[in-house]
């Protein structure tokens, strides 16, 4: 029997019945358990945590709070361009440390205090190096990763376009919420699919782990740039897989040049409150970035996106 004692029974009971008679009970338990944060200094990152408070709770979960001193900025950005400007370019370099280190605990205190006033179970992290490479790093014993989607991580020069937020989409081995900049409770949910693996992993994933319980309302999107003749049986197999998981979700088949764009509309126009997808992340002569449609949602999405690849 599961005695629901605050959240940290939030389970799916499942009845078996044996043809011998016997009935087997079995328990599936959340399988939120660890929830890595990456703290900024962009607004989002306070958003990031009211999600994580509310995973934490409802979950059991233990929190931890990172901020990441990008080592490999500070030394590109106090470089010096010749032999006498070498002593400048290590006191530019020493300054810009310390002044990083002084904000990341700055934010890992705002983390503490907030968590605190929630009684939710976490620890702090100050970690130097290259801020993608610590993050997926920590996401090897974490099963969730909350992030901003306007993270940068270089505290120095917060405005700075970066690309930690690829390079942890295309390394990290779990799912991530990246989350925008209002907190919405999540009772709308948009699935977007166009019948590849990093989508059905997405989808999947979301389903097993129920971040935000099982009472939820689920749209189906399957979205193609051009006809496409399996996309009805696509749906339908999304639809009886949901169906088994207990859920009845509404089904939408769209043709649109720009897949990406086309989720975005889709998602204000139903009022969701996230969207599940999986992206792609390609690494070329110009760093990690995301695919074309990845990056549109990324950039321009109002609500929270679970994502997998």
């Amino acid at each position: 029997m599961c005695i629901p004692s605050s959240n940290l029974c939030r389970a799916i009971t499942l009845l078996v019945h044996l043809p011998s008679g016997f009935t087997f009970i079995w328990h599936s338990t959340p399988m939120i358990k660890k929830i890595l944060v990456a703290l900024d200094l962009d607004s989002d990152t306070d958003i990031a945590t009211q999600y994580a408070i509310q995973l934490a709770k409802q979950s059991d979960a233990k929190l931890t709070g990172l901020a990441v001193v990008d080592t490999k900025k500070i030394e590109l950005s106090s470089r010096g361009g010749g032999i006498g400007s070498f002593y400048f370019a290590e006191k530019l370099r020493e300054n810009l440390t310390a002044e990083t280190r002084d904000k990341a605990r700055g934010l890992i205190k705002v983390f503490e205090e907030k968590v605190d006033k929630h009684d939710v179970n976490h620890i702090e992290l100050v970690e130097e190096g290259v801020p993608f490479e610590r993050i997926v790093e920590d996401m090897k014993y974490h099963d969730l990763l909350i992030v901003g989607n306007d993270a940068h991580f270089f505290y120095g020069h917060p405005k700075e376009h970066t690309e930690t937020l690829s390079g942890i989409f295309k390394r990290s081995i779990g799912p991530s919420l990246v989350v925008a900049k209002q907190f919405r409770t999540v009772k709308r949910v948009l699935f977007a699919t166009d019948g590849n693996n990093p989508a059905a992993r997405a989808i999947r994933r979301f389903i097993h782990m129920a971040p935000f319980g099982t009472d939820i309302e689920i749209h189906v999107l399957h979205v193609h740039k051009k006809e496409d003749a399996d996309a009805e049986l696509i749906l339908q197999m999304n639809r009886a897989y949901l169906n088994e998981h207990g859920y009845n979700p509404q089904m939408i088949k769209m043709v649109d040049t720009n897949p990406g764009k086309c989720v975005i509309d889709q998602s204000i126009s139903l009022d969701v409150d996230l969207i599940v997808c999986g992206g792609t992340a390609h690494t070329g002569i110009r760093g990690t970035r995301f695919g074309q449609s990845t990056s549109y949602m990324v950039e321009h999405t109002t609500v929270p996106l679970f994502m997998d690849h």
